[in-house]
């Protein structure tokens, strides 16, 4: 009986042991770094058995920022299929009207609807009668719940939809004139615009700087500052149907072709054929999502993957449900998580750093390890372009970053050979953004040490 009780005794000491020594790893690196120990959560889970082996603070919910495109665009393409293509078509009826069917294409180009317009093969001065677009294919909701109102001149962060075009963005150049007079300010395509200029031509400095107030005015743009030389600066489209069918227009003028009409919206027909085709394949989104964390083609391609699921237009809503069918499917408990968007832009996603290792651990087994290192970032590219320096070949991961936020999620082979799904996030508004990734190499480097 005394064995029994020096074993059981024995047994649990050893667990209490090993869960600090979990833990106590990282202690020196965080102490160092003057960060709060409670601000930051870790996990690291054995790739072979699932098994956590070292953790910290890993069930305090947090938002996950870019981490998130993991959650979102893999289950995504696992429902388009890796041989998807966004596809923007022209179908002709029986009747000679035309249907324009849009498949919110994120890489479609102004080039592109020339080139899509010119396969009609109509000759020049033709007039097309009737033109319906089909903008079906999403919702009309371009902004992602929880996204900052003050964020909307962030070119990373541009509006998305059915009527993707130019990536959502439009050029707008401020050149010096008179010193003293306001500098020129005009848009490198048409676009309307309003431009309230306060800015002033200057002999050597250019600091310009953009403001717009869309509950007042969302046409209008505050232009000021000094302009020593001429700038062009991107910003985001405010109204992506308006700027759509400027450019259709300008594709009709320039194949020299007529059409006076309204482009009015109808759901394609039955018996429509299509004529013309412009594609390009999701391939493409697997590299900008993954490695260079693009916020438009991360929530395209998240509620594309929605629309299939439902059989249907795609949404925020049939999105978040085609990923929590992902989840239930493969046995990932998502109760103590919330999605809203499909970037991890909005702050009203959480995520814990335990989900997010079990995740990355049952999505190994689904595309395979090696497969996903390659979609995944590694060092010197991407978003990892400066960092893990001394871990290439050993870390694949997806990086985040928000307003007092850090976060890094993924894959690396430690001292042993051995081969772990990690995540880390760092919830600390007092310390920089440099501080914080420096934390997170840190922690990366004491666990392939100890292990």
């Amino acid at each position: 009986m005394k064995k029994i009780l020096f074993t059981l005794f024995s047994i649990i000491l050893f667990s209490q042991c090993a869960n600090a020594m979990d833990s106590a790893i990282f202690n020196k690196v965080i102490h160092n770094s003057g960060i709060q120990k409670g601000a930051v959560s870790v996990s690291f889970k054995d790739l072979s058995t699932g098994k956590t082996v070292a953790e910290l603070n890993s069930e305090i919910p947090t938002s996950p920022a870019s981490t998130q495109k993991l959650l979102t665009y893999l289950p995504a393409l696992t429902v388009l299929g890796e041989n998807y293509n966004f596809s923007t078509s022209i179908y002709k009826t029986k009747a000679g009207d035309y249907y324009l069917v849009l498949g919110a294409d994120p890489y479609l180009t102004t080039s592109d609807l020339y080139n899509l317009i010119s396969q009609l093969k109509l000759a020049q001065k033709s007039e097309v009668k009737n033109l319906y677009i089909d903008d079906t294919i999403l919702d009309n909701q371009n902004w992602g719940e929880g996204w900052q109102w003050d964020d909307d001149l962030n070119v990373l962060m541009p509006k998305f939809g059915s009527y993707n075009l130019d990536r959502n963005l439009y050029t707008i150049i401020v050149s010096p004139t008179k010193v003293g007079a306001p500098a020129d300010i005009f848009t490198s395509i048409f676009y309307p615009t309003t431009f309230l200029n306060q800015t002033k031509t200057t002999l050597n400095e250019t600091k310009v700087d953009f403001s717009r107030e869309n509950y007042i005015s969302p046409d209008s743009l505050t232009v000021s500052g000094p302009v020593a030389k001429t700038v062009k600066v991107q910003i985001p489209i405010n109204y992506l149907r308006r700027y759509f069918l400027l450019r259709m227009d300008d594709t009709f003028a320039k194949a020299k072709l007529s059409y006076y009409g309204k482009y009015p919206k109808a759901k394609l027909p039955k018996g429509a054929i299509k004529v013309a085709e412009i594609k390009h394949p999701i391939s493409l989104a697997t590299t900008d999502v993954l490695k260079n964390s693009n916020n438009l083609v991360a929530e395209t391609v998240f509620k594309l993957a929605g629309g299939k699921h439902v059989n249907g237009t795609g949404s925020a809503v049939s999105a978040i449900a085609m990923f929590n069918t992902y989840c239930s499917i493969n046995k990932l408990d998502c109760s103590k998580i919330r999605l809203t968007d499909g970037s991890g832009v909005s702050k009203n996603n959480l995520v814990t750093a335990d989900f997010m290792s079990d995740y990355m651990v049952k999505t190994t087994n689904i595309f395979g390890k090696e497969k996903l290192e390659t979609m995944l970032t590694k060092p010197q590219e991407g978003t990892l372009r400066n960092r893990f320096f001394n871990m290439q070949g050993k870390l694949w991961a997806k990086t985040g970053t928000l307003s007092n936020i850090s976060g890094i999620t993924g894959l690396m082979t430690a001292k042993s050979g051995k081969t772990y799904a990690f995540s880390i996030y760092i919830n600390d508004g007092k310390s920089n953004e440099s501080n914080k990734k420096m934390l997170e190499e840190f922690i990366v480097k004491a666990f392939y040490d100890k292990f």
